[in-house]
Order: structure tokens, then C-alpha cells, then sequence
């Protein structure tokens, strides 16, 4: 059982950075490999970024790409999730998930989810 906890969602303007955290507890959370998605008003919930449970390995949907950064450190049970350059687009709440792949299918385990609203 793996229990994951978000912050540092907000409020941000055009062009802004947020960082937000994911603290996970419980058994083998070094184990899992990490990801983050997202899901605003209306749609399904997308993915956003993944990375290993070594950190050798990221990757990040297009449409944040060159913006986003997910790291992760197994020592404090922690991964996060830098963004930079924020768009009104990537307003959503925004979910840290223990699993593998690109799609909510692949994960097992969640958290509650941290809003973050980027306005023009």
C-alpha cells in the first residue's frame, strides 16, 4: 500500500513558475515508477510526465515538453513536478500516481489531487 499526498498547487499568471510536491508513505514507494496527470473542467484526466523508479528514465507529454520537469528522491519518499512557462491551458488539478505507462489505467495508487489555475 503506497499513500501519496500532493502540494503546492495555486494560483499563477501567464509565464509563472509552480513546483508541486508529491509526498508518498507507506511500503515500496522506491519501487514504483512515478507520474503525474492532469484533468480539467469537462475532460478525461491526461498524463503529464512519468519517470522511473531510478530516475533514469522521463517522459513528458508534447504539449508540456521543454516546460515541465519531474524528479523524484527515494531517500524523503517525495517526486515533484517543476513547471515553468505556465499557460492558461494548463490549468487542472493535478494528480501524483505510483504506477507505469501513459495512461490513469496503469497506476495503482493516487492522491487526492492539488489545483492549479494559470490565468492570461
Amino acid at each position: 500500500q503506497v499513500q501519496l499526498v500532493e502540494s503546492g498547487g495555486g494560483v499563477a499568471q501567464t509565464g509563472d513558475s509552480l513546483r508541486l510536491s508529491c509526498a508518498g508513505s507507506g511500503r515500496n514507494f522506491h519501487g514504483y515508477a512515478m507520474g503525474w496527470f492532469r484533468q480539467a473542467p469537462g475532460k478525461e484526466r491526461e498524463f503529464v510526465a512519468t519517470i522511473t523508479w531510478n530516475s533514469t528514465n522521463t517522459y513528458y507529454a508534447d504539449s508540456v515538453k521543454g516546460r515541465f520537469t519531474i524528479s523524484r528522491d527515494n531517500t524523503r519518499n517525495t517526486e515533484w513536478l517543476q513547471m515553468n512557462n505556465l499557460k492558461p491551458e494548463d490549468t487542472a488539478i493535478y494528480y501524483c500516481a505510483a504506477g507505469i505507462g501513459v495512461t490513469p489505467g496503469g497506476y495503482k495508487y493516487w492522491g487526492q489531487g492539488t489545483q492549479v489555475t494559470v490565468s492570461s
